[in-house]
């Protein structure tokens, strides 16, 4: 495998994403725009099959896997949109499919990915500790391990989200994605540096969960202890190398945004859109709120990259807003 990835790439995997989903939509919401002071548009991934944006690296992965790969299994550790994209995947294009998560995971993320067929295990306290699991699970079963970000061909297709967002919108002035391992970020900036330079690629990050960032800012390979964060989609504590070598190169800023500022982006988003976002869908959103005078008057486009929210947490985001309406 080549350990590289290029514009190119994402126009190659095009054919394949959309063979199989069609592009999503991107929408300005007056509301949203009246709370930012921008032209504010959402990129509405949590409208795809799997509820989530990685189902598009997922199709154009498998797609491309030799017939023993495929026979051989496809195995990956995932806290549910990853697992989700695979298991989609690998039901689609005939290939048996393992997912490792962590234990206490999402519980509505790890029905959806046996309902898609694949096979489940719950191991270990996070996402790294179940990746360190699933490691040693291939070297004794053997099969194709596909691990959630350094996976050029996952990159190219997620990539294809701002190649949409481009055909929509061509002069974006800033786009907000969010980050757990970075591929989704990554694929915006190899369109968006190819399309249109000047675009800001921004990734969003939680506090709590602040690995990539640290890394991405002190120039060096950060690990942290702990992923603390309800957003079990940015529940990160040890970044990847290839997605973190591309934000390097390309990415233009990183903003971290409080679990208190994702559950109110999760209710502005449900009130002004009636579309439930999970908390790393809303990021965006948070991060465009956190700074908004940044970018008053600008066009901006915010990737919602999943709306699989974990129902328990529903009763503090709603109480969240609450306390902001009535500040």
């Amino acid at each position: 495998m080549t350990m590289n990835v290029a514009y190119t790439d994402v126009l190659d995997a095009l054919p394949r994403v959309h063979a199989v989903l069609s592009p999503t939509p991107l929408f300005s919401w007056p509301g949203l725009c009246g709370l930012l002071g921008c032209r504010f548009y959402l990129k509405h991934e949590n409208h795809q099959p799997t509820g989530a944006f990685k189902v598009r690296g997922g199709v154009n992965l498998v797609s491309r896997l030799k017939d023993e790969q495929r026979r051989a299994g496809v195995l990956a550790v995932s806290t549910g949109n990853h697992g989700q994209s695979l298991a989609f995947a690998c039901r689609r294009f005939g290939a048996p499919c393992t997912i490792v998560v962590p234990r206490n995971n999402n519980p509505d993320k790890n029905r959806a990915i046996q309902q898609l067929g694949a096979r489940l295990i719950e191991y270990g306290q996070d996402f790294d500790e179940a990746r360190a699991y699933l490691e040693q699970l291939v070297e004794k079963e053997g099969g194709r391990y596909v691990h959630s970000a350094n996976e050029p061909d996952l990159i190219a297709g997620v990539g294809t989200i701002a190649w949409e967002i481009f055909e929509s919108l061509p002069d974006p002035d800033v786009i907000f994605v969010p980050i757990g391992l970075g591929s989704g970020v990554c694929g915006a900036c190899l369109v968006a540096k190819a399309l249109r330079p000047q675009t800001l690629v921004i990734g969003v990050q939680a506090e709590g969960a602040s690995a990539v960032a640290q890394s991405w800012r002190q120039g060096t390979f950060v690990a942290t202890e702990r992923a603390d964060t309800w957003a079990e989609g940015m529940a990160t504590r040890v970044p990847a190398s290839l997605t973190l070598e591309i934000m390097r190169r390309l990415m233009d800023d990183v903003i971290l945004v409080t679990d208190e500022e994702l559950r109110l982006a999760v209710y502005q988003l449900l009130k002004h859109t009636h579309n439930l976002a999970e908390g790393a869908g809303a990021a965006t959103f948070a991060a465009a709120w956190k700074s908004r005078d940044r970018f008053q008057g600008k066009s901006v486009v915010g990737v919602l990259s999943g709306g699989n929210l974990d129902l328990a947490h529903l009763p503090a985001i709603l109480a969240a807003g609450a306390n902001f309406e009535s500040a």
